[in-house]
């Protein structure tokens, strides 16, 4: 694993100790798997990936790096977890998808490649590092001027407590005990401020809401949980 400084050692573990199960959609990755084709239609909502260069932050096992390469996407996946990466590697070459996998973290990628990617996707990635404005900060150098970011994270707020951490970690048991932490949820309006400063415009916020009666997710106007983010880079380079 390549040293960072924006990084926690035992969130890599937690994920690391995990990584043979990414693909097992029984196992404690389930609800990625049944929220990935919602992540890729939010997405899709404001970029066609046909031929588009995409960079995946935090990309674990590759579940939405594939996705987006199904659909004709040139995917580049990270991950500071190589176990992780050595099961995306392995799965993509089982399913015959061209995927550049690279362990590295993105502060670092931001300062070998800026610009060069037409969309940058970081998905439930920023409650799990110590700093998330660097991360931020990175992905909006990485993307080329009028380029895409797309960020999904969790809301700091007593339904969040309440929906993502008792009631998904305790009582439904969606997630493993000891997932999140509260304290790192991220609101809205701090996620909108740290784009401000590095000249991304948000201009779509959209909540993601989980039925335990139906055991489906969708997508809603409620961002007081889960919430997807998309903005564009202004700035030039």
């Amino acid at each position: 694993m390549e040293s960072s400084v924006n990084v926690d050692p035992q969130e890599v573990r937690k994920f690391s100790d995990a990584a043979s199960r990414w693909w097992d959609k029984d196992a404690e990755f389930q609800p990625l798997h049944a929220i990935n084709p919602l992540r890729l239609a939010f997405i899709e909502r404001h970029i066609s990936l046909s031929g588009k260069c995409v960079l995946d932050v935090g990309c674990g096992g590759g579940i939405l790096s594939e996705a987006m390469a199904s659909r004709g996407a040139q995917v580049t996946g990270i991950d500071l977890s190589e176990e992780s990466l050595d099961v995306a590697r392995l799965h993509a070459a089982e399913t015959g998808v061209e995927i550049a996998y690279h362990c590295v973290d993105v502060e670092g990628l931001a300062e070998e490649r800026p610009g060069c990617f037409d969309a940058v996707t970081c998905m439930e990635m920023l409650e799990h590092v110590p700093d998330p404005a660097s991360v931020v900060a990175a992905c909006a150098r990485l993307v080329r001027p009028g380029g895409h970011l797309f960020f999904s994270t969790l809301n700091r707020t007593a339904k969040s407590w309440l929906y993502a951490i008792v009631g998904a970690e305790y009582v439904l048991g969606l997630l493993p005990r000891g997932t999140h932490d509260h304290g790192h949820f991220i609101r809205p309006s701090e996620l909108a401020a740290w784009c401000r400063r590095c000249d991304i415009a948000m201009d779509d916020l959209t909540g993601l809401t989980y039925n335990p009666v139906s055991r489906q997710y969708h997508l809603c106007t409620d961002v007081n949980v889960n919430y997807l983010a998309h903005g564009t880079r202004t700035g030039a380079d």
